[in-house]
């Protein structure tokens, strides 16, 4: 009931069309049981009255099934319409809620889980569930109405038929609820199995490049055929349980028939049945049996649509471990004082990364992060955007903690620029303009100039407009680095972290994005992950940290004169040796 309360929800904004269908729904039902009524009417005594009246009788009769007819045409018209826009609008507002609370989600949800799989479910199942919205109240309604008056009516016919009628019908329904069991755990088989299938395309297609490279394409064509080939048992699976579902329904519709025919034949033998009833009889057993049929194709995609929403479900009630306090106000004015208070932090079953780390760093001063990989370098700097919280302790942005702040103004006075720079599909001008949404020509020019990137767009043939490709694929790394610094020049961020910036690039493009940075940490308070030592020798205060906290700091001069292990890495990296980072 609770998920059926929350699928009902999304009707809510639609309610007058959904009153409107039932409404049309309801016009059809009553139009397809009055025409036997009609049919009856005509085999009494009708056709021994004169022949100007029984003209007469049959041209007014004509007129009003006509008249019948176009009103259930244009309510059929409405219902197919306007049903499928309303069913179109509820998948609109469940993915726009799916979307925005994928957007709600932190690090960590997307740390445990798969981005094909997300797609599954914002693309596949929210179609079956659309369907359902659409179909199901209609089917709902128009079926069990029709049933029941056709009910009715038979049982004005004859009654001892009808209830032999009822009890086939009745093992007809515990067939069908036994199979409907069975049909629910196979369709949600099916969306797990599919959405496997697509974690895999995902997965391959996003990392084409590296497969290609180590010429895997048959490994990835196994892995590929693994899963598609498990989807297929779980279909066969599926069309094993339907057939025999549907081949069972049929069964008993023809045991209906059966049943009914020899009753009839009985009855009439016995003089308590005309056989213009029995005909009448058989038309309504034809209203009978119909949307009986269509209950049982209800039930196989009630099945799909309820597998989806429950997965659907799954997403949207999953609490984003990371959100605004209550009381949550909004950052302003920052000055960019950061302090570290006693901060421990570790990921779910696993190892401390951080243990006891207190560090203060003042207004516009850059401090430098340096030790081995794993050390929790790149953990420290996510603590401060809160893309993750801390275990222990506190971390402060001008006295705030940034868990009493919104988490849209905390963000928006952070600007980071990481190794691995992300493009996304579009011109140079938008994805430079995501730093700041809405910024003008000239702002996003600028920002291009500081970055030391516009002469390069300018020599472009498209200039701003040409496209980036997919993830910037028709871009260097060294271009892209310098597109997403103009990103934050735009942003103009008071608090900067600059994750391992320079790591991957050539002398070249590591000379033209240093200018920039410099250029960018300016005035701001910066923190700098090193991976190259020689890029920080002018902060202001160099951190050298592990697994066990902060080791060493000090300014580069008093870390080498110390001796100690910032001094070692220094003279193993300009040895040649750069692997211990």
């Amino acid at each position: 009931m609770t998920i059926l309360k929350k699928f009902i929800h999304y009707y809510r904004p639609y309610r007058m069309i959904f009153c409107a269908d039932m409404a049309c729904a309801l016009a059809v039902c009553v139009i397809d049981l009055a025409f036997p009524q009609i049919l009856r009417f005509l085999t009494t005594d009708t056709f021994l009255r004169p022949a100007d009246e029984v003209f007469r009788l049959l041209w007014w009769i004509g007129a009003g099934l006509l008249g019948m007819y176009l009103i259930r045409y244009g309510c059929q018209y409405f219902i197919t319409n306007q049903g499928h826009v309303m069913g179109a609008k509820m998948e609109r507002d469940m993915r726009r809620d799916l979307f925005d609370h994928f957007q709600r989600l932190p690090f960590s949800y997307y740390d445990r889980n798969n981005t094909g799989e997300m797609m599954s479910r914002l693309v596949a199942d929210l179609f079956d569930i659309t369907e359902l919205a659409h179909h199901g109240p209609e089917n709902l309604v128009i079926s069990v109405l029709k049933v029941c008056g056709a009910f009715l009516l038979l049982m004005f016919i004859n009654v001892k038929m009808t209830l032999i009628l009822l009890a086939v019908t009745v093992l007809m329904a515990i067939f069908s609820l036994v199979q409907n069991r069975k049909m629910h755990a196979v369709f949600l088989d099916n969306r797990k199995k599919i959405a496997t299938v697509n974690a895999l395309i995902q997965d391959s297609l996003a990392g084409i490049r590296v497969v290609k490279s180590f010429a895997n394409e048959d490994l990835e064509r196994s892995k590929f055929g693994n899963g598609n080939d498990r989807f297929l048992d779980s279909k066969v699976s599926s069309y094993r349980v339907m057939a025999t579902f549907h081949a069972g329904n049929n069964f008993f519709q023809g045991l209906l028939y059966t049943v009914i025919l020899t009753s009839g034949g009985y009855f009439i033998v016995k003089g308590t049945l005309e056989p213009a009833e029995l005909a009448i009889y058989a038309l309504y057993i034809g209203i009978f049996l119909n949307p009986i049929e269509v209950l049982i194709n209800f039930t196989e995609q009630f099945q799909k649509g309820y597998s989806g929403f429950r997965r659907f479900l799954e997403i949207l009630e999953t609490v984003p471990e990371i959100s605004d306090a209550p009381d949550a106000k909004t950052l302003s004015y920052v000055r960019g004082v950061i302090r570290y208070d006693h901060v421990s932090f570790r990921y779910a079953e696993h190892a401390p990364v951080l243990n006891d780390v207190s560090l203060e760093i003042q207004p516009g001063r850059t401090v430098a992060l340096v030790g081995p990989s794993g050390g929790g370098k790149t953990t420290f700097c996510s603590l401060l955007p809160r893309f993750y919280d801390v275990s222990s302790g506190s971390v402060s942005i001008d006295g705030h903690d940034v868990r009493s702040v919104t988490l849209k103004s905390l963000r928006g006075t952070i600007g980071i620029v990481q190794q691995e720079a992300y493009m996304f599909a579009g011109t140079l001008r938008e994805n430079i303009a995501y730093g700041r949404p809405g910024a003008t020509d000239e702002e996003i020019i600028e920002a291009a100039k500081r970055a030391n990137i516009h002469d390069f767009i300018m020599g472009l043939a498209d200039g701003y407009d040409t496209y980036a490709g997919e993830r910037g694929a028709r871009l260097s790394g060294g271009q892209k680095q310098r597109i997403a610094i103009a990103r934050v020049f735009l942003k103009n961020p008071p608090i900067l972290i600059l994750d391992e910036a320079t790591s991957a690039l050539d002398n070249e493009s590591e000379r033209h994005i240093q200018t920039a940075l410099e250029e960018l940490s300016r005035g701001r308070t910066t923190i700098v992950i090193a991976h190259r030592l020689s890029t920080i020798r002018r902060a202001d205060e160099i951190i050298v940290i592990d697994d066990h906290g902060i080791k060493e700091r000090g300014t580069h001069a008093e870390l080498i004169a110390a001796n100690g292990l910032y001094a070692k890495y220094y003279r193993m990296q300009f040895d040649g040796l750069e692997g211990v980072f």
